[in-house]
């Protein structure tokens, strides 16, 4: 054996993926970089801003402070104050012997608000777990082990065209094989392009996707409804006139008709009122950017693995619409690109491939490893068959 063909039988060797067997794959992303961000601050700001909340009630004691009579003891201060933060109405004279009343129920409410407003955006989060991770992690499964076997394949094949060259005494007889090999689609194996391909056809993944990020638009909307409708009206209201003449107390007459309050935590209210709008206004766009990479092909993910043999669904175009679930499977394999071990040396060999000078002899990672190996990829023009010399 000479030493051209031991190094690059070396060469072809520690070109081999190692095979991963067992417990593989561990680190499996079902989730993409910018949705797991929307996802910790659509359900965590609120939840965040919940916490400040209980303990600004907590450590600053009661919510209102009302200014009852100065004839009042302690306890009945204590009890205007209970009074008038269960009730939470504002009364206000709109007229001649006219009582207008206005709730102000959306401080009491703010805690639970918050929390009902994390569960509500965690709701797309449990849509997409159980509806789509199932499906999406036995497809990226399937397929980042096809691409790997695939390359290991067109390796081997090479590591064997060496030895049959080798063996060969006739350079005529193997180019003659090789061609036929070439003509009649031997080293393609069309498994992983037709999977693809059908996956073209299937739009259950891109479904839950699309409505995973319209349902966190259309609670974020349902947010803006909320704060603008309930909040903007009483966000500067500092003070409100509360009544505690009901029950056993309506017919005292050293009871005054009104007494005026002032709320302890408007701050806070506002604080978290505006915080909302503008985490939520933030995630809009994030949200909408999302959306629209549905709209467009990884292209160069796709043209990295043409290299392999029978996976041009680029040189043939059958790429079609891009909204489908071979799209959301090609933005799932750019997030999980560090299981994908193929894909360095797929990208090592696409840039050799353009620097090298005999482009148009090199189609696949079979062909480029062949003239690594010190085999020309296409038959040498200098060889000529036997018969063709007989009769010139």
């Amino acid at each position: 054996m000479s030493l051209a063909h031991t190094a690059a039988e070396y060469m072809l060797s520690d070109a081999l993926l190692p095979d991963r067997r067992g417990p593989r794959l561990k680190g499996l992303r079902l989730e993409l970089p910018l949705d797991r961000i929307v996802k910790f601050v659509a359900v965590g700001s609120p939840l965040l801003l919940m916490s400040l909340a209980f303990a600004q009630e907590f450590s600053s004691g009661s919510p209102i402070s009302c200014f009852s009579p100065s004839n009042f003891s302690v306890r009945q201060a204590a009890y205007v104050d209970s009074s008038c933060w269960d009730s939470l109405v504002h009364h206000e004279q709109d007229g001649p012997g006219q009582n207008k009343m206005k709730s102000l129920w959306p401080h009491k409410a703010l805690p639970y608000s918050l929390l009902a407003l994390a569960l509500l955006m965690y709701l797309p989060v449990l849509l997409w777990q159980y509806a789509a991770v199932p499906a999406l992690s036995s497809d990226l499964l399937f397929i980042i082990s096809e691409l790997d076997k695939s390359y290991n394949r067109s390796i081997r094949l090479v590591q064997h065209m060496l030895k049959i060259r080798q063996k060969s005494s006739d350079p005529y007889v193997f180019w003659d094989e090789l061609e036929k090999a070439r003509k009649e689609r031997y080293f393609e194996f069309p498994l992983l392009e037709r999977y693809l391909a059908c996956k073209q056809r299937s739009h259950s993944l891109v479904a839950t996707y699309l409505l995973r990020n319209s349902l966190l638009l259309l609670f974020t909307s349902t947010t803006y409804l909320y704060l603008g409708h309930f909040h903007l009206d009483i966000f500067f209201q500092e003070e409100f006139s509360c009544s505690i003449k009901t029950g056993l107390l309506s017919d005292e007459t050293h009871v005054p008709n009104l007494i005026t309050c002032r709320l302890t935590l408007l701050s806070v209210f506002q604080i978290v009122s505006l915080s909302s709008i503008a985490i939520y206004t933030i995630l809009v766009p994030v949200i909408i950017y999302n959306l629209t990479r549905l709209c467009r092909w990884d292209k160069r993910l796709l043209s990295v693995y043409e290299m392999l043999p029978a996976f041009d669904l680029l040189s043939r175009k059958m790429l079609g619409c891009p909204i489908n679930d071979l799209n959301v499977i090609l933005l799932f394999l750019r997030a999980n690109i560090s299981e994908l071990i193929s894909f360095s040396w797929l990208s090592v060999l696409c840039v050799l491939k353009e620097t090298t000078t005999q482009k148009h002899n090199i189609d696949t990672v079979v062909d480029f490893m062949t003239l690594l190996a010190g085999l020309e990829p296409s038959k040498p023009k200098h060889l000529t068959h036997p018969a063709c010399d007989e009769h010139p």
